[in-house]
Formats: structure tokens, sequence, C-alpha cells
């Protein structure tokens, strides 16, 4: 056990990006303009900034989504040691679903409708290990249960479209974790939620982060939702990071006036002032 007041040793990030640049060629601009920027073991990370601003370019860079030959790219993204931004094929391919995980906004359109949801969660199973169908049924079940969907049996055996919008959420998040990755990547997925649902997946993140030390990289245009749950954030304007520190520093000590417009964006309830 390690006494509260005791100082641990920051441990090597898990992901490093280090002056990431990327531009569309049919753009005059880069999308993102030389970000750096790191996650630790276990550490929950928000990059926040308005519509194209460049953050969820930042996370398709990472997860090897980015459209490489529509785009001219620069920098570097190292996982856990192993450099993406300018990996093979192969390598990706390796790293996707077993090592990093993505979640998008849309859980729908993300589904695939003419696919059950057991079949989905247990896919990165098939595609990177050699279970048994047996096998890979037991680890969805499982999954679907830690991202604490209701009758998992039920669900597995489900049509997305039979799924109310929370509930699918929770299949898109079981199926990202199925394979225990290192890192979790959360694009704007609570923006389509209402707020109560919305503030249940906060929640379950939190716990998922607690339970397995899995990093998340938590995307968003709200710092309000960023400040529920992410210990550090990153404020992105224009395809850089304008600000980065802790969540609550920022939050309440905003340096940049971008920043202070993010602050002043957030729904206030009548009556109710935020304490310092």
């Amino acid at each position: 056990m390690n006494p509260k007041n005791l100082t641990v040793p920051a441990s090597e990030p898990l992901l490093t990006i280090t002056g990431l640049r990327v531009r569309f060629r049919n753009r005059d601009r880069d999308a993102v303009a030389g970000v750096s920027l790191s996650i630790g073991r276990g550490e929950i990370v928000g990059l926040v900034g308005e519509s194209g601003s460049g953050k969820t370019v930042t996370a398709m860079s990472v997860a090897g989504l980015l459209p490489r030959k529509r785009c001219d790219y620069a920098g570097t993204i190292h996982l856990d040691g192993v450099e993406l931004l300018h990996a093979d094929r192969r390598t990706l391919r390796r790293i996707q679903g077993r090592s990093v995980g993505v979640v998008f906004q849309d859980p729908l359109s993300c589904m695939d409708p003419l696919m059950k949801v057991g079949a989905q969660v247990e896919e990165t199973l098939l595609l990177h290990t050699d279970l048994s169908k047996a096998e890979r049924r037991r680890a969805a079940l499982e999954a679907l249960a830690a991202a604490e969907l209701p009758d998992p049996e039920r669900v597995y055996a489900s049509w997305p479209h039979e799924l109310s919008g929370g509930m699918r959420q929770r299949a898109c998040i079981a199926a990202a974790m199925v394979s225990r990755p290192a890192l979790l990547l959360l694009d704007e997925p609570t923006t389509a939620l209402d707020v109560t649902v919305q503030a249940q997946i906060l929640a379950l993140l939190k716990k998922l982060n607690r339970e397995n030390g899995i990093s998340m990289l938590f995307i968003s245009h709200n710092l309000g939702v960023v400040r529920k749950l992410c210990t550090r954030a990153a404020v992105m304007s224009q395809g850089v990071i304008v600000e980065e520190g802790d969540t609550e520093r920022i939050f309440h000590y905003p340096r940049h006036p971008y920043t202070r417009r993010l602050i002043d964006a957030i729904p206030k309830r009548p009556g109710r002032r935020e304490s310092a």
C-alpha cells in the first residue's frame, strides 16, 4: 500500500504525440498545426475545442484512421514505444482494437444494423485472438456486464435498433473495451445523449478507468463535461493547443481568451453559481 502523502515518481507516458501536423490536400491550412500531448498510464485527459479545431483529426491520427492518401502529415505518435503515425498497415492493424479502442459520438451510425450486438462486441476478439467461439461469447457478455447493461444475454442477442441511445453507447464502450486495450479514445461520446444518460456514461468511464487502469483521451466541445471526468485537459483552437494543465486550474483560472469563451458557453443552472 502507498500512504496518501507519499509521492510516487511519474512513469513514462503511455501515449506521446510530438509535433503532429496534418493538412488535407483540399484545404488551405493545417487541420492540426504542431500538436504535442502526452497521456500517462491510467490517466484521463480531455481534449477540448469547438468543431473544426482539430481535436478529432488528432484522435484519428492516434487511432490509425487518418486518410493518408488525402493529406500530408508530419511529427510522431508513440504508443507504449511503438510509432504509429508512420507505421505500416500491418502494424496499425495489430494496434487497432487490441491496444487502442475507439468510441464515437453516434453509436447508431457506427454500428452495423445488419449484425447483432454480440457479434459486433466480439469482432475485435475474432480479429486479434485465438479464442474459441464460446470464449469470445463469454468475454463479450462480461464486457456488456462491465458496461452496466441490464440483461447482457438479451443485449447480446439484440439488433442495434432495438436498444436505446444510451444502451447503444454502452455497447460501443463494451466493444472498445473487450480486448482490454491500453488506451481508449472517446470522440464526443456523450453529445447525442440526454443529460441524465450523459452523467451515467461519465460515471461508467470513471469506473472503468478506476477498475482497469485504462488510459483515456476524451474529446469534447464542452469543458464542463471534461471537468467532470478528466484530471488534465488541453484546449485546442485552429489546430493548436492554446492551453493545457490541471482541469480545475483551467476551469477556475483560464489563461487564454478562447478558454474563457468555452467556459462562458457552459450552460448555467438558474439560481446556481459555480463554487470557486
